[in-house]
């Protein structure tokens, strides 16, 4: 036996256990927690949210509850944020249409996701005649107004609040369609590409395994600017009679209500932008976040 050898020491070695590695999404977890302002974003999303879908239940009045007595009054003990020309209470007013906004903002992105993060991947992937045929049509329908095909759908399919979704979410989908096609055209070169198609690997795995979780960070990033630009458009279309009727309501149409009066009651368009505003800045921070925590080439801490 080596007297230089301890006993003690040969029972350490065979106890030490091998350290456990971490997964990526572990370390994208660790990297967004140190980003402070994308996690303070994440929780004034999250009160937004939650004060939208359970404050109209502790308020004592109702979204379409009219008080024409009142008319437009300012802030006050039973009204905190004011009322509208026709006596309704704001405050019950703006988590209602946060609700629809919301909804709008989430559900048309789900469909523009969708269905551009598949057409873009495919045609980058593809590449050759596939690519340029599949491109051009995305060429013809960003030539097309805008306003005129939303319109077109929704006189097509009739008017309501579910095919408002599916309607936004069918032209949203182009400019996603776009930066996925690049990304992945930028991806498939890789040396990591390369090697999985030399261990014969299929063309499908290779897409969905290993090129498209390469692409979380510009989808997240570009999905987090494409909620208040849908919730942007609502607003238009509201404008036009085409979105959210009476008497339900929506942050853009609050606001466009709030500044065709501002100079007469400026609370009606100053607390549903400052709403939206908030949502719309925690997006982008949020997102900005996520980009950094998600981006799987980024060095690790």
């Amino acid at each position: 036996m080596n007297p230089n050898h301890s006993p003690g020491t040969l029972e350490g070695e065979a106890s030490a256990e091998p350290e456990r590695g971490r997964s990526p999404w572990h370390d994208a977890w660790l990297r967004l927690r140190k980003n402070r302002l994308a996690v303070f974003s994440a929780y004034a999303l999250v009160l937004v949210a939650l004060a939208c879908l359970a404050g109209p239940w502790f308020s004592p009045y109702g979204y379409e509850e009219t008080h024409l007595d009142l008319g437009a009054t300012a802030p006050g003990l039973h009204h905190w944020l004011g009322t509208d020309v026709l006596g309704r209470d704001l405050l019950v007013r703006i988590l209602y249409g946060g609700r629809i906004s919301l909804a709008v903002g989430l559900s048309a992105t789900v469909v523009a996701l969708t269905i551009g993060v598949i057409y873009g991947a495919v045609a980058g992937f593809a590449g050759g005649l596939l690519d340029a045929a599949m491109m051009r049509i995305v060429d013809i329908l960003y030539s097309l107004p805008f306003t005129l095909f939303v319109i077109l759908l929704m006189v097509f399919f009739g008017r309501n609040i579910i095919l408002l979704f599916v309607a936004i979410g069918a032209v949203e989908w182009l400019t996603m369609a776009r930066i996925v096609r690049g990304q992945v055209m930028s991806v498939k070169r890789m040396e990591f590409v390369a090697a999985a198609r030399v261990l014969g690997f299929g063309r499908r795995r290779i897409l969905f395994r290993h090129i498209l979780p390469n692409l979380l960070g510009p989808v997240i990033v570009y999905t987090t600017l494409t909620v208040p630009s849908v919730m942007l458009i609502e607003a238009f279309l509201s404008f036009l009679g085409l979105g959210v009727q009476p008497p339900m309501s929506s942050w853009g149409v609050l606001i466009k209500d709030g500044a065709e009066k501002m100079e007469e009651f400026s609370w009606l368009l100053i607390f549903p932008g400052t709403v939206f505003s908030l949502t719309l800045f925690s997006l982008n921070f949020l997102g900005d976040g996520l980009r950094d925590a998600l981006d799987v080439r980024s060095s690790k801490d």
